[in-house]
């Protein structure tokens, strides 16, 4: 039997379903921070994104028996965190904020120099900000494509929806949030 590491995502689901369950760590591991950083673009929340995250696992586990292993497993299981966060935005829409969001800050702190890391932290913010506003449908690409650098056909099995839409999607989404940028007083750190 081949190393688990070295093993496709589909191979290791084929063993988990089959053989051993206690390999699904496997899988945790391999997409922990992937999903977590894409649960966290779409409801700019560190720790309801975990949560997202934890039941989105469980959820994955529950229904490996219908993952169909002639499909790819990243987009199977980043459908699941999507419909999951889709579902938790809707059910808490007053609630989420960026007031508490750990994320922008951590991502700030990773320079020494305390102005630029005060145009750094301000620039992100403003960036996060923004990019709430967009409607979801455009938000969705947009973090798939730039923070989980997904490729068009991927987000396309993600979100359902035709990769010529993705890319419009993708465009359109850009334009809407450099405009949303600007008007919060981003012009500063907005390119063209």
């Amino acid at each position: 039997m081949k190393k688990i590491k070295s093993l496709s995502d589909e191979e290791l689901i084929e063993l988990v379903r089959n053989k051993d369950q206690e390999l699904y760590k496997e899988v945790v591991r391999r997409y922990q921070t992937k999903l977590m950083r894409y649960a966290t673009g779409l409801i700019q929340d560190e720790d309801k994104a975990a949560d997202v995250v934890q039941e989105s696992f469980i959820k994955a586990f529950v229904n490996l028996r219908g993952f169909n292993t002639k499909k790819k497993f990243s987009s199977w299981i980043y459908r699941i965190v999507h419909n999951e966060a889709i579902n938790y935005i809707k059910k808490h829409k007053k609630e989420i904020s960026l007031e508490n969001n750990k994320w922008v800050e951590r991502a700030a702190k990773s320079n020494e120099d305390v102005e630029e890391d005060f145009n750094q932290k301000e620039a992100k913010e403003m960036l996060y900000l923004s990019l709430k506003e967009l409607p979801l449908k455009y938000r969705s690409p947009l973090v798939l494509f730039f923070l989980e650098e997904k490729t068009y056909e991927e987000i396309s099995d993600v979100l359902r929806i035709p990769i010529g839409t993705v890319g419009t999607r993708i465009n359109r989404g850009k334009k809407m949030l450099r405009l949303i940028y600007k008007k919060k007083g981003g012009e500063v750190y907005a390119k063209n």
